[in-house]
Formats: structure tokens, C-alpha cells, sequence
């Protein structure tokens, strides 16, 4: 069980450089209250960043930092799995990245993509997307599970019932599969030498035994055909020389054509960066007719100058993108071409190879032939000899066939491994297994919030919802209360899956707005009721604007307020 213990962060958002920090464990209920733009909700994005990189709500990285102080961002969280105390810190400007365990650093010589795969799976073992889907209920950027695409909502249920290993066992099968087909196309390669050699050794008996001259007369016919095949294919190989210098002379720009398109492109980049930044400065002067550092008020003809001057520069900028647009279209195409010309000479490369092979293989025969006419002109062959190597060849080539007998076995039975592994196979009967539980759940809840549905998912997560005056509909056709009383009873049964399966079970409830929106009070009474039979265990947050109707349901409050342009916790 994950249990979160703390969230602090400074000069994140609307926070200044005195930081806030909330325990997320002191208090079984906890009422967020606040105005509107005063730092309620950035807690949800102080959480998800600190874990995941990235907030809760739709922000770009860049405007979490501070706008006044500009630097300094950090958030850290604090939380215990399993005996062991973790804490992360992640910070911004400059950038900070760091992992405690037990008082701690783990090592950061990997990457940082791989240090955050770290957190998420051999740490917290939940990704972004349950995170939010078993820990927050929001109003804002959250997307309901009911409204996840079919592959995200399988996603969300492999965490909960921890069956994701599957899909890792069936990546490294289909590498296993990939390495025991090339095995059997390489030793299938040597049974077609070793059959080859068979064939070549008995046809050099026969000859053997055939008169003299008549084998001579044999050979020589034999020498003769293949090194007619022999300067056939030599004609061919130096055509294919000829038409792979032609092209290759064609696309001796490819190297200066790929550097335009980089040039171009980071053009293109920094235009770009230089509209984004005149935007910006375009808001400040429409939203600010004061100063933020020195209080003076900015005169009106100045601003207007400004922003007239922003506007040209990002007109002009937009015209030169628009060019280089043009550009790179006409790059990208020739490049293309270039590339199937590519492709050519490597078919011509292909053409090559083979026709060398050929004639070394040719010639290779051509000098055996060559060597059995002097032996034969000798009369110092030896048939038994001859027979004894051609039994040693048939030993060699059963040798191999039987190990391609065991490469197919091994390939069948990682067939079979395949099959268990899909969705289709292992997972799917394991969630089959946890979908009667799944379903009771979401509507016991959905009793206990008075909403009276059969609410039912199937093995591709599917709704089925009956009510008792309307025939089959979905969950689409609901009004938006009736979702969120849904939407909570599916967040309420992950929760409880989790803590059956041990899984994704953690302590930390977030419920951003709930009351303020689709909940009507009927809802609202339901679901504080239901709140309160979590457990001991439970420590839920719920940001509303409904302060003053809600004080006395909560065992504690904390409010945000703003002064001096900063929130804090007051």
C-alpha cells in the first residue's frame, strides 16, 4: 500500500517562494476551500508533476513556474510503501529530478526517461493515467474512465489488478518467437547445404562408377555449362556496378539536402520561439496597465506602440515560417526521392550479392569437377572411400533436421504461450474472473448515491445500463449528475479492486469540484455518506466552494487565500 504522507512546493503556480505543504495523512476527511484563482486545485498539480512530470491540469511545463519570481520552482511529495519512506523532488528552473529512498539518492546515471520508469514501475507501479483514474475525481482536465478509449480503460484495469506483467512476458515472447524463427530459417539454410552436399557426393559416386571416358565426357560438359553461367552472370554483375554508380551519382546531395532540412527546421523553431514570446508579452501589456515591479502605470499610447510593434514582429515572423514551410515541403519531397533512390541501389546491392554468390558457388563446382576429371584420369579413386563421406554428409544433414524438429516444437509451444499471453488469453480470464466483483461493486455504490441503474461492464469494458423506466442505453445518455454519481461509483470499486488485489491501493482520495458542479444535494448527501464508511485508512481531500455548507462534514479544513499575489494556507 502506498501511503502519502506529505506535498509540499514553492514558486509553483500562484505560489511564492515560502512554500505550502499539507499532510495528506493527518486527517480522514479534508475540506479545500478557497476563491476562485486562490491555489485550491494546485494541489492535484503539485501532486501529479512532483510524481509523473507533468500537472493535472492542461498547463504547459513552462507556466507552472512562478510569473513573478520566475525561478526556484519545486514540489516535493513524501509517502511510505511497504516499510520503506520515499521522497521525490522535482523542481524547475533549475531543473531538479531526484528520488529518496530511506534517506537515500537512487542512483541517477541513467537517463531521466528511465529514472521515471523507475518511479513508476518498480516504485509507485502505477502510471499517470491510474493515478488519475484511482486517486483524483476531478472537474477540470480529468477524463472519466467511462469516457477512456477502450485500450486506455484496459490499461487502467492491468494496474488495478496488477496483471501488467503479462504484457511484459508477452513482449519479451514475441522477441523469443523472432529469435527461434531466425534459428529455424538459419538452420534450415545448413540442411539445404547439407542436403546439397548429398546430392553433389552421390552424383560423384555415380560418376565414379560410370566408365571413364563417359565420366570425363560428363564433367567436362558440366565444367562447360557452368562457366558459360559463370560469364552470364559476370555480364550481369557488371551492368548492376554500372547502374548503381549512375545512381548513386544521382543523389550525391542527399548529406547537403538533409542539412537544409535541419537548418530549416531550426529556423523554424526559433521563429516560432520568438512568436510564442511575443504573444506572451502581447497579453502582459493587454492584461497589465500597471507595472508588477516598479507600480507605475504604463502609459497607454506606450502600450499600444508595443503591441503594434509585437504584432508586426509576429506577422513577419508567421510570413518567414510560411516560407520556410514552402521550403521544407520542397526539401522533404526531394529528400523522398533521394530515398527511393536509396532503396534502389540497395536492391541493386541485393541483385549483386546474389549474383557473386552464384558465381563463387559455380566456381566452386567448377573446381571440384575439375579435380574428380584428374582423378578419374588416374583411375586412383577410391568408391568406398567416397561412400564413407557420403555416409558421414547424410549423418551431418539428419544431425540438423533433427534440430529443426526441436526449433518447431520449441516455436509450437511458444505458440501456445502467445495465445495465453494477448488480451484475449491469461489477462482476459483473470479480469473475468473480477468483472461479477467489479460490476456489484460500481452499483452497490450507485445505491448508496440513490442512483437506481444496473450499471454492468463486459471483457472490453463495454457499458450495459438499464433503469427501471428505460430500456438498454449508455452511459452517454445520462445527465451530467447522473455521470458524476457513475463516475464516483467506478472510482469508489477501482479503489476497492485495489485494495483487495494489493495493487494500486493507496491511502489519498482527490475530489476536485464535485460538489460544485453535477452533484445536486440530494447527490452531494449521498455521497458524504458514503465518504464516511472508507475506512480509517482513508484519507480523502475534497476542494469545493461550498465552504460554509459543508464545514461541519469534514474533521478538517484547510483554506487557500491570496495575499501580496501569492496563495498560501491560511
Amino acid at each position: 500500500m502506498i501511503e502519502f504522507k506529505s506535498v509540499q512546493w514553492k514558486n509553483f503556480l500562484s505560489t511564492g517562494n515560502s512554500p505550502n505543504k499539507v499532510l495528506l495523512n493527518k486527517s480522514q476527511t479534508t475540506l479545500i476551500i478557497g476563491k476562485n484563482g486562490e491555489g485550491k486545485s494546485t494541489i492535484l498539480d503539485a501532486l501529479c508533476f512532483s510524481l509523473f512530470g507533468k500537472p493535472f491540469r492542461n498547463i504547459n511545463k513552462g507556466q507552472l513556474v512562478n510569473s513573478i519570481n520566475g525561478k526556484g520552482c519545486s514540489v516535493e511529495v513524501e509517502f511510505d510503501i511497504n516499510g520503506k519512506e520515499y521522497k521525490i523532488i522535482r523542481g524547475i528552473k533549475p531543473n531538479v529530478f531526484e528520488i529518496w529512498q530511506d534517506g537515500e539518492m537512487i542512483n541517477q546515471d541513467a537517463a531521466s526517461r528511465d529514472y521515471q520508469k523507475i518511479l513508476e514501475q518498480q516504485i509507485l507501479k502505477l502510471n499517470y493515467k491510474t493515478f488519475t483514474q484511482v486517486v483524483i475525481l476531478g472537474s477540470a482536465s480529468f477524463v472519466p474512465f467511462m469516457q477512456l478509449p477502450s485500450s486506455q480503460r484496459r490499461e487502467v484495469i492491468e494496474d488495478i489488478l496488477d496483471i501488467r506483467i503479462f504484457s511484459t512476458m508477452n513482449q519479451l515472447l514475441k522477441e523469443k518467437v523472432q529469435e527461434t524463427k531466425d534459428a529455424i530459417t538459419a538452420i534450415e539454410n545448413e540442411i539445404s547445404t547439407a542436403k546439397t552436399k548429398v546430392d553433389s557426393q552421390t552424383q560423384l559416386i555415380k560418376t565414379i562408377t560410370e566408365a571413364k571416358t563417359s565420366a570425363i565426357e560428363s564433367i567436362g560438359a558440366k565444367i562447360s555449362a557452368n562457366s558459360t553461367e559463370i560469364l552470364h552472370a559476370e555480364g550481369e554483375i557488371q551492368l548492376i556496378i554500372s547502374e548503381i554508380d549512375t545512381l548513386k551519382a544521382s543523389i550525391n546531395d542527399k548529406e547537403t539536402v538533409a542539412e537544409d532540412i535541419d537548418k530549416a527546421k531550426s529556423i523554424r523553431s526559433k521563429l516560432l520561439q520568438k512568436i510564442e514570446t511575443c504573444e506572451h508579452n502581447t497579453e502582459f501589456f493587454n492584461e497589465h496597465d500597471v507595472c508588477p515591479s516598479c507600480s507605475q502605470d504604463i502609459a497607454e499610447e506606450y502600450k499600444e506602440g508595443i503591441i503594434k510593434d509585437l504584432n508586426e514582429k509576429m506577422l513577419d515572423n508567421n510570413t518567414k515560417i510560411g516560407e520556410l514551410e514552402t521550403i521544407l515541403t520542397n526539401l522533404n519531397t526531394k529528400l523522398s526521392k533521394i530515398n527511393e533512390v536509396v532503396d534502389q541501389i540497395t536492391t541493386k546491392n541485393i541483385e549483386l550479392s546474389t549474383r557473386n554468390s552464384t558465381i563463387t558457388l559455380l566456381n566452386k563446382q567448377v573446381r571440384e569437377l575439375e579435380a574428380e576429371t584428374q582423378r578419374v584420369k588416374s583411375d586412383t579413386t577410391n568408391i568406398d572411400e567416397e561412400k564413407g563421406k557420403l555416409k558421414d554428409l547424410a549423418k551431418e544433414a539428419i544431425a540438423k533436421i533433427g534440430q529443426k524438429t526441436q526449433l518447431q516444437e520449441q516455436r509450437n509451444l511458444e505458440d501456445v504461450a502467445n495465445i495465453l499471453l494477448k488480451d484475449t488469453g491469461i489477462k482476459t480470464a483473470i479480469i473475468r474472473e473480477y468483472l461479477p466483483i467489479m460490476n456489484k461493486l460500481i452499483n452497490k455504490y450507485l445505491q448508496a448515491m440513490d442512483a437506481y441503474i444496473h450499471f454492468e461492464l463486459d471483457e472490453a469494458f463495454n457499458e450495459s445500463v438499464k433503469s427501471r423506466f428505460r430500456d438498454d442505453f449508455t452511459y452517454a445518455s445520462f445527465s451530467e449528475g447522473e455521470k458524476m454519481r457513475i463516475d464516483l461509483a467506478i472510482l469508489f470499486t477501482w479503489r476497492q479492486i485495489a485494495k483487495m488485489k494489493n495493487s494500486v491501493n493507496t491511502n489519498l482520495l482527490l475530489l476536485d469540484e464535485i460538489f460544485d458542479s453535477s452533484l445536486d444535494t440530494a447527490g452531494t448527501d449521498y455521497f458524504l455518506n458514503l465518504m464516511n464508511t472508507l475506512g480509517e485508512n482513508s484519507n480523502i481531500f475534497v476542494i469545493s466552494h461550498k465552504g460554509d455548507q459543508l464545514f461541519d462534514k469534514f474533521r478538517s479544513v484547510i483554506k487557500f487565500e491570496k495575499r501580496n499575489d501569492f496563495s498560501i494556507i491560511s
